[in-house]
């Protein structure tokens, strides 16, 4: 925690050459932001939130991330392996899984925004994935559950077994999915948007979260998965299970230090009244002047605790929901929100729309990122793993792109943010869509060193004449080192840049919802690829031929799968500085 200490006296420095801050704005004893303590009540800024609140979240990211971490390193190898399915279909069914996880974190932000609030959302859907672990764990340990083992080449699948293994895991689907963006939202929360020195931090927050989510990834892909090639799935699942205790615990012990956002409505309900009120007056003159829209006078807005958003020129039709016409001059009709909106209920569906693009190009991207738990895995399955008298299990060379991470955020916060601030005058450094397209181009790197390697592999295997033998060839798995590393780097820029972009240009009220708009990115993009894999599949096995990736991936084609993400991340790469240059952020008063 050293490199925190240096993060906040840089802070500390840059504040002091800024303005003297308002007693308003930060010196006052109370949060500028309205939030409470868990009974509801006004808390002392310097009691609660800030890094003492965060500690606990930390430590609920670590433990649970390694939980999470420790069944989806090594899911493909627990498919082929302990439940037989073949390469496409364990692939397919990771990668579907993994876009189930990602897309239950918009139940997780409906709930949290509109209904429980974010920590008892946490609550709720950490009961589930409890629930889920337990289940997984036991199913695994028990014996009778399992398939008989392969008789040569033979190996019977697991269909009776498949109910309960799956059940387990969709039930952890549903429970981590529903707590990231709440996770997330909820340590943002613990600093003070009206404090310049907590919104420099919070900045730093996003970073060291996700360097402890890597950690526990880290530790799931050397330990955890050791633990289960060696002793066995039971013991490896029953660990995370004990892990993700840890992280419920961790979580409760700091609620006296946690700060609290009111409920501030639906968001959904907010943006449909929008849409209703748009269409009921499709026909009506939108006013040239935009101070003529409904709005409430003052600084006081329509949504609770909630700044007001500057009126912006773009999606003009839906200025129709806070125009005045005449049925409602005459009526007053003033409280009828799904005739009549404010300009800031109007502002947020168009922030949500303006996202739209990034998000969409950000699906290529996790397309390609999915490969690291499938492709990249059953790649270093037919790759030498031996270094010595010692077996690297392939799931193990994930830890490469956890170590990457590991090095670039430290490195990333403390030296690139201090250095291009001095030329960009951001505080951050980088702009949110800067980040994200630099970590877009370093995937594409990832892809190319994977295709590279895979072509290098089947020269060895054609050599060989290992080409008909499912058998590793004589190539170290070390090879991979390049792939892993590279995309562990574009994972600090684009990912960590998704997660800010997404929550800081997201409205007030919309912080959780928002974040899930990123969760629902990667989900599409784990969709994505398996929909590739099908489509790619289908064509290339047609006549009777083994296909680019058949379960002997000595007779297939891996490197032309790697091409080809290649090329549409390159594509998306294209398509996303178009839509960059042409997005508008954000403007709040």
């Amino acid at each position: 925690m050293a490199s925190l200490e240096v993060v906040e006296v840089n802070e500390r420095l840059l504040l002091e050459s800024e303005e003297p801050i308002s007693e308003n704005g930060s010196d006052g004893p109370y949060t500028g932001d309205g939030s409470v303590e868990i009974k509801g009540n006004s808390i002392l800024k310097h009691h609660t939130g800030n890094w003492k609140a965060c500690f606990f979240i930390l430590g609920t990211e670590y433990c649970e991330r390694l939980a999470y971490f420790g069944i989806e390193k090594n899911l493909v190898t627990f498919l082929t392996t302990k439940l037989h399915e073949g390469n496409v279909s364990a692939a397919r069914n990771v990668t579907t899984w993994q876009g189930t996880c990602n897309l239950a974190p918009l139940v997780g932000a409906v709930l949290a925004d509109s209904y429980w609030g974010r920590y008892w959302t946490i609550t709720a859907f950490m009961a589930i994935y409890l629930i889920g672990m337990v289940t997984l764990t036991l199913t695994a340990s028990i014996s009778a559950l399992t398939p008989p083992a392969c008789v040569g080449f033979v190996c019977p699948e697991a269909i009776s077994a498949h109910v309960l293994y799956f059940l387990g895991l969709y039930l952890i689907a549903l429970g981590s999915g529903g707590i990231r963006p709440c996770v997330l939202s909820f340590g943002a929360d613990q600093f003070d948007d009206a404090d310049p020195l907590e919104k420099v931090r919070k900045g730093s927050f996003f970073n060291w979260f996700s360097f402890f989510g890597n950690l526990g990834s880290f530790i799931s892909a050397t330990y955890i998965v050791w633990v289960q090639d060696s002793y066995g799935w039971g013991l490896g699942f029953g660990i995370c299970a004990l892990s993700l205790g840890l992280a419920i615990g961790s979580f409760f012990l700091g609620s006296v230090f946690y700060r609290f956002q009111q409920h501030r409505g639906s968001p959904l309900t907010r943006v449909c009244q929008v849409i209703v009120a748009s269409l009921r007056k499709w026909n009506i003159d939108i006013p040239h002047d935009g101070s003529l829209l409904y709005e409430l006078p003052g600084e006081t807005s329509a949504i609770k605790r909630c700044r007001k958003l500057e009126h912006t020129t773009d999606f003009k039709f839906f200025d129709k929901a806070a125009t005045i016409s005449n049925t409602d001059d005459k009526c007053k009709n003033f409280r009828n929100p799904w005739r009549l909106c404010t300009v800031t209920q109007v502002e947020e569906l168009k922030i949500v729309l303006r996202m739209l693009p990034i998000l969409a190009t950000g699906i290529v991207f996790y397309a390609a990122n999915a490969q690291i738990s499938s492709m990249f895995l059953e790649q270093g399955m037919f790759l030498d793993k031996s270094i010595g008298s010692f077996n690297i299990p392939p799931a193990s060379l994930s830890t490469f792109v956890v170590i990457s991470v590991t090095i670039w955020i430290p490195t990333y916060d403390i030296i690139l943010v201090p250095s291009a601030r001095r030329f960009t005058g951001k505080d951050r450094g980088f702009s949110h869509l800067q980040r994200i397209g630099i970590g877009l181009f370093m995937s594409i790197l990832s892809m190319v060193a994977a295709a590279l390697v895979e072509r290098k592999r089947l020269e060895i295997s054609k050599a060989e004449g290992l080409v008909h033998q499912k058998v590793p060839v004589p190539m170290s798995i070390l090879w991979q080192m390049p792939e892993y590393f590279l995309i562990g780097a574009a994972e600090v820029f684009t990912i960590i840049g998704h997660v800010e972009f997404f929550y800081d240009q997201s409205p007030d009220a919309m912080r959780s919802l928002c974040t899930a708009l990123y969760f629902v990115t990667v989900s599409l993009g784990n969709y994505l690829s398996s929909l590739v894999l099908s489509i790619l599949t289908s064509i290339t096995t047609q006549g009777g031929k083994p296909g680019w990736i058949p379960d002997n991936l000595n007779e297939g084609h891996l490197d032309y799968f790697f091409w080809f993400i290649t090329g549409l991340s390159f594509l998306n790469l294209l398509v996303f500085v178009y839509c960059a240059m042409r997005h508008q952020y954000k403007q709040a008063f």
